[in-house]
């Protein structure tokens, strides 16, 4: 069955305009967050002032504690140019929560988040112009594949259920929140990812809803394998069941290593669109943002990727800021868009 069968109750009209021009996407939350430099007592806000622990660096909290900062992040992408952004829920399942404390606000953490972006949307949002959310799923810090003991193979700290179940709750509230979309991301471990797929397809049995979704795996060294193992063609075969609108790779390399590896899912995926939103380069502590390419570079690469005709949705990972963004779209949105069955 070809992508274009699934009949989608949001957004439907995403296909046509994927065949028309390369949308943007956001970059990276995090990234902005650090650049605020928050205090402990920014992310604990009037709410959790009383908490007995540390939540600094629990980016998903601000959502619910201080959610005006969450809120001018997405205004400063929006202003950027952005067709898609992305929810601030990347580590908002009770999995990754459980390591606050704070796994029981999970729920909440999706649904406030889910309507921030949505509020910021609908305000940038014009008719020539409509701007869509996309509810993030993370792949969890623990993962079902790969073993926690190094002298113990065999061991996991988390099985296909437990994140089935915490995937569920967390598209549930994405739902409930108004996205018009979701996106699984930063896929380093299939089975992880199958079990966010099959809540996600839960989900939407359950509400008689079906909402494009993007699969966006990571490549993590020059060997061109997922952590878990599998080459980028494997991965694919792995996911298209899901039937996504767009499948990519995100994060790990930048652009210039990523290259190889985009143009093998191109190859394979012949029936979807393809996104790729990378770093902006590799690692460097001394920079502003804690990665090495500027504005220019990151734009410059990814112009070449989509005058090669290799992409539909095109954004940035960490070390991207609007600024980024602004660059991108300036140049790649000039290029036309990769086209299915090439």
């Amino acid at each position: 069955m070809k992508n274009e069968e699934a009949q989608y109750t949001r957004s439907a009209e995403l296909r046509e305009l994927l065949q028309d021009r390369i949308l943007i996407l956001d970059g990276a939350m995090g990234t902005m967050i650090q650049r605020l430099k928050l205090s402990e007592a920014h992310y604990r806000g009037e709410r959790f002032k009383e908490v007995h622990r540390s939540v600094q660096g629990n980016n998903e909290l601000l959502s619910l504690s201080n959610p005006s900062v969450i809120q001018d992040i997405h205004e400063s992408y929006l202003e950027s140019g952005v067709d898609i952004l992305e929810t601030n829920t990347f580590g908002a399942t009770r999995i990754a929560q459980e390591d606050y404390k704070m796994a029981d606000l999970a729920y909440e953490m999706n649904l406030a988040s889910a309507q921030l972006a949505r509020r910021a949307c609908d305000k940038y949002s014009t008719p020539q112009h409509k701007r869509y959310v996309f509810g993030a799923l993370g792949p969890t810090p623990k993962t079902a594949s790969i073993s926690p003991e190094v002298n113990d193979p065999g061991a996991r700290n988390v099985d296909f259920e437990e994140l089935r179940a915490s995937y569920y709750e967390q598209v549930s509230a994405l739902l409930q929140g108004g996205v018009d979309g979701l996106i699984v991301e930063t896929i380093f471990d299939t089975l992880n990812a199958k079990a966010a797929l099959f809540a996600i397809e839960e989900c939407f049995e359950k509400t008689h809803e079906r909402l494009p979704l993007i699969i966006s795996g990571t490549v993590t060294d020059a060997s061109g394998r997922i952590l878990s193992g599998q080459t980028v063609s494997a991965f694919w075969y792995s996911v298209k069941h899901a039937k996504p609108l767009a499948v990519g790779l995100n994060c790990a390399l930048g652009a210039a290593l990523m290259r190889p590896y985009l143009y093998e899912l191109s190859k394979v995926a012949q029936d979807t669109f393809i996104s790729c939103y990378p770093n902006a380069g590799l690692p460097n502590p001394m920079s502003e943002t804690g990665f090495d390419e500027t504005p220019a570079d990151t734009s410059r690469l990814l112009h070449e990727f989509a005058k090669e005709g290799l992409l539909n949705i095109v954004g940035g990972c960490c070390g991207t800021t609007p600024e980024h963004l602004f660059e991108i779209k300036k140049y790649v949105s000039q290029e036309i868009p990769r086209r299915m069955g090439v």
